[in-house]
């Protein structure tokens, strides 16, 4: 487990600054109350699917598998059987914390020059995305799985029994599907036969919000997967059409095979931990940049004592600068910690930290940040590249009766993935989350592409702990601005005692080692002159964060999720 040990007790005073906070921005909404379980999700259909197999008897991760099989359906633009995820679970008997890896992986046969084009050079995004090429192993099948074997309850073929009857009996398509199938159709969607029912109708025709879809496909899918278990997606007759999808690619072929599907595994990676004002913050490890990043920017945040200075100009100009030296350090050294050493300890040196910190200046920006030289780093690559555009990924966390969470963030990279349609579900284009470009001065980048090798990510499940039990559990999608939807909330609620529904819809401000960006229409938008005379290159964008957070505390659970998408958060 990384961390770092320092900790410090929260200053007093942060009461003030946050009344005036308050009434300075429209009120956010309640959060949902519940007593013994509870569980939120990017769309309402799959958290109840998870609240019925919690009433069942079922654990947190039993939970999971249903309300991601119902997610695969009706949110199939985020994430799906076809892509991968990372799970943290929270055991309450033992007081374990244990971290999953099912992120996806490049084919056997794919090189680093799997993105160049005939003339050496890096192809445009889209030229990239869309077709086989851009497809790697699917690990969400195996991760849930692999989930279900340590920690389910209930019968494996029992979780996916809502998602089936949707399935068959059909579905309102949501205005953000909507949105989501009418822009990926002309965009090789409708160039698929297999798209057609699932996404489009008989003459390829995108449907409108408000629309019943049925998906035969994807139900047939899932009663085969719940007859054989994972081996039944990984194996056999649907691991043969993956593989013709991907390697007939819309005119864009990938080098995939049945060997390659055969044998993806689940790897179990150590929890990224740090002490946080008495509290054990703890996210995914690489190949995720987002634990590390995260924990980067709270260590360097702590001694500042945020409580104290309220939501701020000071507080704000701050949480900027650190997150530029955080994602100097994840572009720099971070990437599948098999294929390439990341210095994840020395990251997190206290006195590493304190180095860094130092760089930070109260009343002037630092401007573009250099990387650090952290301690234990052994032949670190040159720098990890440029990768395309994330948005296609969801977040869920649940909490059982017994006080046992997971915190889950799942994906197939861009909205809609590669647009390839296998027995109903979408595959994934994460490959495009390697760098482009796979050599900087003659040495080879840490994030290029490899075979076997998974590309670096930004998700960050995040779990909370205090005196060994959860307190808050949370994530995001976004891409690489998921740190800092994540940081953002994790400050609210940890430092300015905002419950989850608060945290989650205070206003965005994060920076990733370029422009300072702030979410449009939010009251940090106040800041934007004066961020400018520190020398800030300020942008206020929409920015399109689909947050979900839990809040257990004794007697009670409090739950949030994001208005900016379309998460419910349910509970008994």
């Amino acid at each position: 487990m990384y961390r770092n040990g320092h900790v410090e007790q929260r200053a007093a005073g942060a009461a003030a600054a946050l009344a005036l906070l308050l009434l300075a921005a429209p009120a956010a909404a309640a959060p949902v109350v519940a007593e013994r379980m509870m569980i939120a999700t990017a769309d309402g259909r799959a958290s109840e699917a998870g609240l019925a197999m919690l009433e069942r008897g079922g654990s947190a991760v039993d939970a999971a598998i249903a309300a991601q099989a119902v997610l695969g359906l009706v949110e199939p633009q985020s994430s799906g059987l076809g892509g991968g995820a990372f799970l943290l679970h929270h055991d309450t008997a033992t007081g374990r914390l244990t971290t999953l890896d099912g992120r996806e992986a490049a084919p056997a046969a794919a090189g680093p020059d799997l993105f160049l084009g005939p003339d050496g050079k890096p192809l445009a995004f889209r030229a990239a995305q869309v077709g086989g090429r851009s497809v790697g192993v699917p690990g969400t099948p195996r991760l849930l799985a692999e989930a279900h074997r340590r920690f389910g309850r209930l019968p494996w073929a029992e979780l996916f029994e809502p998602a089936i009857r949707l399935a068959e009996e059909g579905f309102l398509v949501s205005p953000r599907l909507a949105r989501a199938i009418a822009l990926a159709a002309p965009d090789g969607l409708a160039r698929q036969p297999a798209a057609r029912g699932p996404f489009l109708d008989a003459e390829g025709r995108p449907p409108t919000a408000g629309a019943r879809l049925v998906n035969p496909a994807y139900a047939a899918t899932l009663r085969a997967l719940a007859s054989g278990g994972a081996e039944a997606f990984y194996t056999g007759p649907i691991a043969a059409d993956i593989v013709a999808a991907v390697r007939e690619g819309l005119g864009n072929p990938g080098a995939m095979t049945l060997d390659d599907l055969a044998r993806y595994r689940v790897v179990e990676r150590p929890p990224v931990c740090i002490a946080y004002h008495g509290r054990e913050v703890c996210g995914m490890g690489p190949p995720s940049s987002g634990g590390l990043a995260v924990a980067q920017i709270l260590g360097l945040l702590e001694p500042f004592e945020l409580a104290a200075r309220g939501p701020s100009l000071g507080a704000l100009h701050l949480l900027l600068e650190a997150s530029r030296l955080a994602f100097a350090d994840r572009d720099r050294f971070v990437a599948d910690p098999d294929f390439a050493p990341v210095p994840a300890e020395g990251m997190l040196d206290p006195g590493y930290l304190a180095g860094r910190r130092a760089l930070i200046r109260a009343e002037a920006s630092l401007g573009r940040a250099a990387a650090g030289d952290p301690p234990r780093r052994r032949g670190a690559l040159p720098g990890t590249g440029t990768t395309g555009p994330e948005h296609g990924t969801s977040h869920l966390v649940v909490v059982d009766a017994r006080g046992d969470a997971v915190s889950m963030t799942t994906t197939i990279e861009a909205s809609m993935g590669s647009r390839l349609v296998v027995r109903g579900f979408l595959l994934n284009n994460e490959l495009t989350d390697f760098a482009f470009v796979p050599e900087e001065g003659g040495r080879p980048v840490a994030n290029r592409v490899e075979g076997g090798k998974r590309p670096r990510s930004s998700m960050a499940p995040t779990i909370v702990r205090e005196d060994g039990r959860p307190v808050l559990l949370l994530g995001s999608p976004g891409g690489s601005r998921i740190i800092g939807y994540v940081a953002k909330t994790l400050i609210a609620a940890l430092d300015w005692g905002m419950d989850p529904q608060a945290a989650i819809e205070l206003p965005h401000a994060l920076n990733r080692n370029g422009p300072s960006e702030l979410e449009t229409g939010g009251f940090w938008t106040a800041f934007v002159e004066p961020l400018a005379a520190r020398g800030h290159e300020v942008r206020l964008l929409e920015l399109d964060s689909g947050l979900q957070a839990i809040a257990p505390a004794p007697g009670r659970l409090l739950g949030g999720a994001d208005p900016r998408r379309e998460g419910v958060a349910l509970g008994r």
